[in-house]
């Protein structure tokens, strides 16, 4: 049994990447490697405890640990790992990266890697679209993944990578690592129906019903930041009733979320093209909530064209 020492001033920060093979786990390794964290991939979980052992002697402040399936039948005891970690007054970050399965099988193809859990000798990340049992058998590997991966995801942070480009998961991890992590960090995401539905939100509200201002001529090029479309907005009955019932919706429910020590919250606003209503909407309620809870703001669409 480790006998792990208790963690050093200042408090050692542990970042652990699990999730879906070819979500993007290597991608979010690396830019905690940029942001200086020690990193450590394919960690299996044994070797846990003894390497967070190791890192303290040697005062190590910032660690990022992968995991992946491959270890699956020892992955049901990195849960009890964390709770010994936090009890040596670690902070410890949970993330897992997930896409849907239409976007896995894609990037296989792509990509010709065979998945982790493939039980043929076939080139499974290598099939003909056409070929319905390479197909059959890697949509079997990717959900059997999702069961085995299942406890891990319901006790992490989850990023869904499906509608983001390697540049934008970078950016949304070293934010995330970046926000305090002794309390609940909220974080207010937009997005646009037409592209997808984000997998990572912990509540997501439809805002399609509201006044759209793409349709007006002045407005349409504009974003919900953009101070023609705020005051446009702000002058919309149902817009800020939409805006107050949000509102009280969280400030009722926070305190029991922090209460469940959750780290992370994530609240998904949609409209039809990510522009202008659930822009406007994710910049006011940052503002609202900012004072009383560490908060994050994430802009799906617009974060893809400035980074393209």
């Amino acid at each position: 049994m480790s006998t792990l020492a208790t963690s050093p001033d200042p408090v050692m920060e542990i970042v652990l990447i699990t999730g879906m093979s070819g979500s993007g786990k290597s991608v979010a390794l690396h830019a905690l490697e940029d942001a200086g964290f020690y990193c450590v991939d394919n960690l299996p979980p044994e070797l846990l405890l003894p390497f967070v052992e190791l890192e303290v002697q040697h005062r190590a402040s910032r660690v990022a640990i992968a995991m992946d399936v491959r270890s699956a039948t020892s992955l049901p005891q990195v849960p009890l790992q964390l709770d010994v970690l936090r009890a040596r007054g670690m902070v410890v970050k949970p993330l897992f990266l997930d896409a849907n399965n239409e976007t896995l099988v894609r990037r296989y193809s792509e990509t010709r890697r065979k998945h982790p859990l493939s039980q043929s000798g076939s080139r499974t990340d290598a099939f003909d679209p056409v070929d319905r049992d390479e197909r059959r058998a890697l949509d079997e590997a990717i959900e059997l993944e999702r069961s085995l991966l299942a406890d891990l995801r319901e006790q992490a942070h989850v990023i869904d990578s499906s509608m983001i480009r390697p540049a934008q998961l970078q950016s949304y991890v070293k934010t995330l690592v970046s926000s305090t992590g002794s309390q609940l960090t909220l974080v207010f995401e937009s997005f646009a129906f037409k592209r997808g539905v984000p997998t990572d939100a912990d509540f997501m509200f439809d805002v399609r019903m509201l006044p759209n201002p793409h349709y007006a001529p002045a407005l349409k090029n504009l974003t919900g930041q953009d101070q023609p479309v705020i005051d446009f907005l702000q002058e919309q009955a149902d817009v800020q009733r939409m805006l107050r019932q949000i509102t009280r919706f969280l400030d009722s429910w926070l305190p029991d979320l922090a209460r469940d020590n959750r780290s992370y919250v994530t609240v998904a606003i949609g409209c039809t093209g990510g522009q202008h209503r659930s822009v406007y909407l994710v910049e006011q309620l940052v503002k609202r909530f900012s004072a009383h809870w560490a908060t994050l703001k994430r802009h799906r669409e617009m974060d893809a064209r400035l980074i393209n």
